[in-house]
């Protein structure tokens, strides 16, 4: 893993203009979402005032990130960023110029609301993964973490200024102002996009399709474990404290008695919290791990829940979601900060797109439930059972450990290339390898576990399929094979290992003996008889 060290700070990343210029563009743009957002779940409450109909919005917003992230991952590693980028931009203005016609005619209803809702939640799918992707191009390596807190701080920035400015602007001049302020926020994001000078892609005879792409990254998603356990911690993390997020709407209007501008501030003040939080975090991770933290941020989440649910004085909730934004921080950055050093470059888009599925997901699920409580118990008991529920499932997940993701994840390169008598056709597949071991009666055991251990770098490098065999004849000749789906996969599958799995393949080398390297094979599918 790489050691070099910040440039010039924290702060370092605003020096250079491309990124300055990006930055200070989607802080911006966010601010102008989180304005839109609070119009539209604030209009929500006019339209109905089913806790069912006011979760929709959340539930339309974070569904689309649920079934599209993943694909948004792939169209990220294959597409130019910068044009793709702008298509969403203006997808999204697109939105809000409907959403600012509708409201301004009297026009906007509740089907209407959701549905542009769920087109705007498609627009922030498709965003996600390649915000984060572009980050590596911007800066210089060195800066490139201080570059990733600072989009997390812009982020925080514009949550504790959009749903206050939101607020105001809906109370005072209407919802069709406040969606026009949105619609501005996009022009100025696509004018800097369009400044950026960005260089095109270089080719790659080995770039990936779509479909192989996204293939590539479920495979390693379904065996890369440690990417598991994040998973897991986030999906149950998030699954129950969505209630808040679901019903704050209700909370601001039924318990607390608010109005759309103090409705803004309960966001405004959340944000608040989160900048708070981001700037005690260092000195948190220097007394807490990982499950510390994420611990801490479930006890304080559930805490806060239980406190709204008693209609406190409105200073008292404003307190009370300042820890909310505290929390909240920490656990997006404790988890989003597991997965992060558990991917590799080449499949880090992808696996973060997945990561996004499932916090989405959660989130998606949890509102469309906590909302169905609330409907039938009522909003404070909802928030009760909720905080319950985190409290108890804190507990429980603070005994499955977050991955501590110190593994050396750089490409070896040490793999050589395959040989071949004649050029092989990059589409040509499936393609069998044999890795043929020597191996002592006194060490099966240990090369038969350390095996196992690297079946799961196959399957994540590219592997569909693995399996080990012994010959009958002679017990002391151990063959592993693996099925790739292509000659290119297999290429590419050279490329992927790391340093970690070099030295897990060295240990497994260990149990060779001999004097010769293990046999290794490459078997490629023959076409039948009358095909091309």
């Amino acid at each position: 893993m790489s050691t070099a060290k910040s440039s010039g700070g924290s702060f370092a990343p605003l020096a250079q203009p491309v990124f300055a210029v990006l930055w200070a563009a989607t802080v911006l743009g966010n601010t102008g979402s989180f304005m839109r957002d609070v119009a539209s779940s604030w209009l929500m409450t006019d339209l109905s005032a089913s806790p069912a109909a006011v979760a929709m919005v959340q539930a339309a917003g974070t569904l689309p990130i649920f079934l599209l992230a993943i694909p948004a991952g792939v169209l990220t590693d294959i597409l130019d960023r910068r044009k793709f980028l702008i298509a969403v931009q203006l997808l999204l203005a697109s939105v809000s110029i409907s959403l600012m016609l509708l409201a301004q005619t009297g026009m906007l209803s509740v089907s209407a609301l959701i549905g542009l809702t769920f087109l705007g939640g498609i627009g922030a799918a498709l965003m996600g993964p390649t915000w984060q992707a572009i980050v590596p191009e911007l800066v210089k390596r060195e800066d490139v973490k201080s570059a990733v807190a600072l989009n997390s701080l812009g982020i925080n920035i514009a949550r504790s200024i959009g749903p206050a400015a939101g607020g105001i602007l809906l109370a005072a001049f209407g919802a069709g102002l406040t969606y026009g302020a949105d619609v501005a926020s996009y022009i100025i994001v696509i004018a800097a996009l369009v400044w950026w000078p960005r260089a095109r892609n270089a080719n790659d005879a080995l770039q990936e399709n779509f479909l192989g792409a996204f293939r590539a990254g479920l495979r390693y998603t379904r065996a890369s474990r440690p990417l598991h356990v994040v998973l897991l911690r986030a999906a149950i993390f998030f699954a129950f404290a969505s209630a808040v997020w679901a019903l704050l709407p209700l909370v601001a209007r039924q318990l607390l008695g608010g109005d759309a501008s103090f409705y803004g501030i309960l966001l405004g003040a959340v944000g608040a919290g989160a900048i708070g939080g981001a700037l005690v975090m260092p000195r948190l991770r220097q007394r807490l791990s990982a499950d510390g933290l994420l611990l801490g941020a479930a006890i304080t989440t559930a805490v806060v829940m239980a406190v709204l649910s008693l209609a406190p004085p409105k200073a008292v909730a404003i307190a009370a979601l300042l820890f909310l934004g505290s929390a909240w921080i920490t656990a997006l950055t404790t988890l989003n900060g597991a997965a992060q050093a558990v991917l590799p470059n080449w499949v880090r888009g992808r696996g973060l797109a997945v990561y996004l599925t499932v916090f989405n997901g959660a989130m998606t699920a949890g509102s469309l439930g906590w909302g169905a409580v609330g409907e039938a118990v009522g909003v404070p008991y909802a928030l009760l059972i909720g905080a319950v529920g985190l409290l108890v499932a804190g507990l429980i997940m603070h005994r499955v450990k977050l991955p501590a993701g110190d593994a050396d994840l750089v490409p070896s390169s040490h793999w050589p290339e395959p040989l071949v008598a004649e050029p092989v056709a990059h589409d040509r597949g499936p393609v069998l390898i044999l890795i043929e071991y020597n191996v002592e009666k006194d060490n099966r055991s240990a090369f038969l576990r350390a095996l196992n251990d690297m079946s799961q770098e196959r399957r994540r490098d590219g592997a569909y399929g693995w399996g080990v065999t012994e010959d009958s004849a002679d017990p002391r000749k151990i063959v592993e094979w693996f099925m790739v789906e292509s000659w290119a996969e297999h290429l590419r599958q050279h490329k992927r290992v790391s340093n970690a799995d070099a030295d897990l393949q060295s240990k497994v080398l260990g149990y060779h003996a001999g004097p010769e390297k293990p046999v290794v094979r490459h078997f490629l599918t023959i076409n039948r008889p009358g095909k091309a």
